[in-house]
């Protein structure tokens, strides 16, 4: 449950926005909603496609320029020390193309993430030595590998270090360590992913008055691919280097990025930047998560058609097992939720299992978070040290409840959104009680759906949809507009897709629309005929014989008209009281129920059969003044009093009637029990 929130506009400066650059008023409106108002912001938004910002102005890039040509004037071996995902496998293909191009010895290594995980590795470097390396420059990486630099210094290795990770209290004793960060880095753009600055580096090496067009042209496509795929904020540079990218990823101007999109089924589509989140990126990180690299590196750099399309079905065929990996784990946590639902009332989720995929753990977080709106952390059990991964909501630094908990973690990298540690295993129990007690000071904010603005759906049409092509590339800082259709009436339902999905007709005024919920079947759909709903919905356009449809797709669903705040504040206030904090005695009253409201909702399931969908739909099918605490008292006194059995996993509720012999008595349940005595404490 999300609360939905509609972003702020001026109306005002938005018809100005409208009426100066003779833009739709809905485009103006949207510029306005994210804040590109003034005229640079939006000149630049609009038709920017060149990078004009010097790559000098970011700290230490000189020096590492200097040592680079230095090395390639002087025959030295030159390693490009990569990264296991899409940002690094991208970064690590255009430096060693650039190089490789230029004349320099130049080779390039990716770690196991399996066997050695992120970052440089003592082994690896001594490898590298024996190889007669000179000099080691990271891409996506490298930023907190002290002791790493200090023990290649000794074999007499000099590194740069790019990368765009969180800076840690001391620098390793590097010849350069470029990372936009750092507190002493002037660079005007600070969200380059890590091929944004392998790409900057590389302008830098050509110099001053580099060809930047030029290098757009060679290499933008993998720039696309990494920026996209590391989820940074498309807007300034890394819009131009994902819309350049996507250009020449259309005009399949590299073997490897068209035979992965073949196999993909996308040849004949245009590519987005959607397609390269959702289908290609994925592809490219399975690689890293199940084997090795490498050969996402080998593709992307070959000029074989038959090479790269072998390399592309290797890695399709792992994304596929990576898939399903990633179903088997989200079952087994969907068993322990069963068995104890008090795993997700913490503000922060953390589960852990023995021997799960370390590649997929963090998809995995991400899923937890996607289900429950809250931070989520997987940790992988395997010997004695155990690796984990997890995902944060907006506006809540995960990295930083992690750091502090450091003193117990034997690794520990990422950025707010994300993260990546090492953790003892008798260590796992503290963990979660010492970051779930980070939120009591740094709580983890409710969950909202931003919506851009509302429409009305007399206003929907194929034009509309088009012209919100002048705000792509979408991703992350740059979403897909994302649009309210309030107190539409549900007409009709049908399955498509086999089943799969569904298509709804709905109606408000003289107004109708079709729109398309995808990956829900009938038997979980939780609205009927007649209710009045409220959609969040993205528009998009679909050609077939060459006729243009208006295309609707739901991204988000409720009923119409619910006290959002008022319940998620109930949810919050009954999940501190099932985690034991204290409540004051008011508060523990407004969860207490009467005998009345347990008669309401005994009657209602009773009348039912019991109840199979989303428990949100059950609070608003009831349709009374019981709150969600309320309601999940009334139902864990029934369930402990053996008259109704719920069974709650991630993605189902489900409540069955028991047979019932004697008269039960509600005072014996031990949560009325509990909530008496705090609400009669003065």
């Amino acid at each position: 449950m999300k609360k939905w929130v509609t972003r702020k506009l001026n109306k005002e400066n938005a018809v100005a926005i409208s009426q100066r650059y003779d833009l739709p008023m809905l485009i103006a409106m949207l510029l306005d909603i994210r804040g590109i108002t003034d005229e640079d912001a939006i000149i630049d938004f609009l038709s920017n496609e060149t990078l004009t910002a010097s790559p000098f102005e970011i700290k230490d890039m000189d020096k590492a320029v200097e040592r680079i040509q230095a090395a390639i004037e002087g025959g030295e071996r030159i390693c490009i020390y990569g990264d296991f995902d899409a940002d690094g496998v991208t970064s690590t293909a255009l430096l060693y193309s650039y190089l490789s191009d230029i004349g320099a010895d130049a080779m390039y290594y990716i770690p196991s993430r399996e066997t050695e995980g992120y970052g440089m590795h003592r082994e690896a470097i001594a490898w590298l030595y024996e190889r007669g390396v000179k000099l080691i420059i990271t891409v996506d990486n490298g930023v907190a590998a002290v002791d790493e630099v200090a023990y290649a210094k000794t074999l007499g290795i000099d590194t740069v270090i790019t990368d765009h990770h969180a800076i840690p209290e001391t620098l390793p004793d590097a010849v350069a360590v470029v990372d936009l960060h750092r507190p002493d880095c002037d660079s005007s753009f600070k969200e380059l992913s890590g091929v944004g600055v392998a790409f900057k580096l590389v302008q830098a090496i050509e110099g001053e008055y580099a060809d930047v067009d030029g290098l757009l042209e060679n290499y933008s496509d993998l720039a696309a691919i990494g920026t996209v795929g590391d989820i940074v904020t498309l807007r300034g540079e890394n819009r131009v280097l994902v819309k350049n990218g996507l250009r020449h990823i259309n005009n399949g101007d590299r073997l490897g990025i068209s035979a992965l999109a073949e196999d993909a089924g996308l040849s004949e589509k245009e590519i987005s930047a959607g397609n390269l989140s959702f289908t290609l990126v994925p592809r490219i990180n399975a690689g890293g998560r199940l084997g090795l690299s490498k050969k996402s590196v080998k593709m992307l750099l070959t000029d074989d058609e038959e090479y790269a399309a072998d390399i592309a079905a290797e890695l399709s065929s792992d994304n596929t097992e990576r898939q399903q990996i990633e179903r088997d784990i989200l079952s087994e946590i969907d068993g322990m939720i069963r068995q104890n639902p008090s795993l997700v009332n913490n503000p922060i989720i953390v589960v852990y299992g023995e021997g799960w995929h370390k590649g997929v753990i963090g998809i995995v977080a991400s899923r937890i978070k996607e289900v429950y709106a809250k931070p989520a952390v997987v940790i992988s059990m395997e010997g004695d040290v155990c690796r984990a991964s997890g995902r944060s909501v907006s506006g809540f630094s995960l990295i930083d409840a992690v750091f502090s908990c450091s003193d117990i973690l034997t690794q520990c990298g990422g950025h707010p959104m994300a993260v990546g540690f090492g953790i003892k295993r008798h260590q796992i129990e503290n963990f979660i009680e010492r970051i779930n007690r980070y939120t009591l000071t740094h709580p983890v904010p409710q969950p909202v759906l931003e919506l851009d603005c509302k429409l009305n759906p007399a206003q929907l049409s194929v034009e509309l949809a088009r012209g919100l092509s002048l705000l792509e590339p979408f991703g992350a800082g740059n979403p897909t507009p994302l649009f309210g259709l309030y107190n539409m009436t549900l007409r009709d339902i049908r399955e498509i897709g086999g089943g799969k999905h569904l298509r709804l007709t709905l109606s408000r005024g003289e107004s109708t629309v079709y729109a398309l919920r995808f990956s829900t079947t009938l038997a979980e759909f939780p609205y009927i005929v007649g209710d009045v709903v409220d959609l969040a919905v993205t528009l998009d356009i679909n050609t077939y014989n060459n006729y243009e449809n208006l295309s609707i797709f739901i991204r988000d669903m409720r009923f119409a008209d619910r006290e959002e705040d008022e319940m998620l504040r109930s949810k919050e206030l009954f999940e501190r009281f099932c985690r034991g904090e204290i409540i004051s005695a008011e508060e523990a009253g407004s969860l207490l129920p009467d005998r009345a409201e347990f008669a309401v909702v005994y009657r209602f399931l009773r009348s039912n059969g019991g109840y199979r969908y989303s428990f949100d739909s059950l609070l608003c099918r009831l349709g009374s003044d019981i709150g969600y605490g309320k309601l999940r008292v009334i139902l864990e006194c029934m369930n402990e009093l053996q008259l109704i059995e719920i069974d709650e996993g991630m993605y189902d509720f489900e409540v069955k009637m028991c047979e019932v012999g004697a008269k039960v008595d509600l005072d014996t349940s031990v949560i009325i029990t509990k909530l008496r005595e705090v609400s009669l404490d003065e």
